[in-house]
């Protein structure tokens, strides 16, 4: 855009004058300090770096700009070209992500409070209501009350405890950020190991084969890695065929990233429900055929972007699923192992 159009002058108005006339005047006489300065070891630069700067047009107004300053001799005498640009729209839109960010901390922060009030205030009164449920119902099934009321305390009670376990899970979720450890190098083969160890019995009353390769050094929160592997694994074991399950656990260089993968010869699932599956509560069967909440994924996606990376699915029904996630590398990272 034109100088004059951008200030509101004319040509014939700008030509002659001096620069200072484009300058707000409240900042003038420490302008004519800065040009002198400028003079006295002239090269090319950005004007005012790390400062806000501003015009003024000729009705007064002030606009935020952005101006680099270019030395140049011609005819034995010294100019200075200055480019000069109007960054109104970027400081409206840093203004705006700004603004959008403060709604995401205070989103946030309504976060934390309600699982603060799941914790607290929510649990208690249900604790209560469990509690006592099932008291009459040891108490008095099959002797005051008739079968119906036997039916109705067993639906209270089962309820109940559904309710329990699902603040549980959302104050798990609500956790990843806000109560997840410092990220420190962690050996994802020890990750793995812990994993298999916290699902020893499923896996041995599943019979389930469990292969697992070359596993590299992170940088990364070990705790929430064991429980990304530890529901994946458990969920291979849940979803299995009437095979017998194999489960294979791998790694490779994926440049600035390590792939990892979680390959099950289990049921499967229509890529489809590929997003579905990862958001909270979202469940594709129901709880008389799985158990379970539909939160483990969720939880995963969260702490896997937690740490930087991303993670997906690759599945065809009745083949079996490939979990895939990605976690950065860092220069305290390994390059893995044949343990």
């Amino acid at each position: 855009m034109p100088l004059e159009h951008l200030f509101g002058y004319t040509r014939e108005e700008l030509l002659g004058q001096s620069i200072d006339i484009l300058v707000p005047a409240a900042t003038r006489a420490k302008h004519v300090e800065h040009r002198a300065g400028f003079f006295a070891n002239p090269k090319t630069r950005a004007m005012g770096s790390g400062r806000d700067l501003y015009g003024q047009r000729k009705d007064g107004t002030k606009l935020p700009v952005e101006i680099g300053l270019n030395p140049l001799i011609t005819g034995g005498e010294r100019f200075v070209l200055a480019s000069i640009v109007d960054i109104s729209a970027r400081r409206l839109g840093e203004a705006l992500l700004q603004e959008k960010l403060l709604e995401l901390q205070r989103s946030n922060e309504d976060l934390q409070q309600f699982a603060y009030v799941c914790s607290h205030d929510l649990q208690e009164p249900l604790r209560v209501i469990s509690n006592y449920t099932q008291l009459i119902a040891k108490r008095y099934s099959g002797k005051v009350l008739d079968e119906s009321a036997d039916e109705f305390l067993e639906f209270t009670v089962d309820a109940s405890k559904r309710m329990q376990g699902l603040i549980d899970d959302l104050l798990m979720y609500s956790r990843v950020q806000t109560k997840g450890q410092e990220f420190a190098a962690t050996d994802c083969k020890q990750v793995v190991e812990d994993a298999l160890a916290n699902l020893k019995v499923a896996l041995a009353e599943s019979k389930a084969f469990i292969n697992c390769g070359p596993m590299p050094t992170v940088k990364g929160d070990a705790r929430q890695l064991v429980q990304v592997f530890q529901n994946l694994i458990a969920n291979a074991v849940k979803f299995k065929s009437e095979a017998t399950p194999q489960i294979d656990i791998s790694s490779r260089d994926d440049g600035k990233f390590w792939l990892f993968e979680v390959r099950d010869n289990g049921i499967g699932l229509d890529l489809k429900y590929a997003e579905r599956i990862f958001v909270i509560f979202q469940r594709l069967h129901t709880r008389d055929l799985y158990t379970g909440s539909g939160i483990g994924l969720a939880v995963c996606k969260k702490i896997i972007e937690r740490h930087g990376g991303r993670i997906w699915v690759e599945s065809t029904p009745g083949q079996g699923a490939s979990f895939l996630f990605t976690l950065p590398k860092h220069d305290t990272a390994g390059s893995g192992d044949d343990r």
